[in-house]
């Protein structure tokens, strides 16, 4: 039997983020951000994304909490060795924040398990130095 820290390592996420200048208005407090999600299985079993949870900060301290069905409308099977890719986005009251998560899976035999997915920056160009 495969225990849930086990499954936890299997499954890899990869983040990378990008501030869309012509959807943020900056004097309205608005910040766009757009973020680029690879998830790939690097284990031995089957699973499948049922669910995110996201929870966002911006600046001020101001939290966002995020519960939704699969990503961008899909649920991908991930069989080992196999990845999925998507962009979606992220409004922000500051020009920073951060966002961090899990993804709740389940594999073929029917184990659920969450995969982690560690705090990313949201960050304007030149915002840190």
């Amino acid at each position: 039997m495969t225990t849930e820290n086990e499954l936890d390592n299997n499954i890899k996420v990869d983040v990378d983020t990008l501030y869309i200048e012509s959807e943020s208005d900056p004097d309205n407090e608005r910040y766009v951000f757009a973020y680029t999600i690879t998830i790939q299985n690097m284990g031995k079993l089957a699973a499948k994304l049922l669910a995110r949870h996201w929870i966002i900060r911006d600046a001020n301290g101001k939290t966002q909490e995020v519960h939704g069905d699969g990503v961008v409308g899909e649920h991908p099977h991930l069989k080992p060795g196999e990845g999925f890719q998507y962009t979606s986005s992220a409004m922000l009251e500051t020009s920073m924040g951060t966002m961090g998560g899990a993804y709740l899976m389940v594999t073929d035999s029917g184990d659920e398990f969450k995969a982690p997915v560690a705090e990313f920056l949201l960050s304007t160009p030149h915002t840190l130095h």
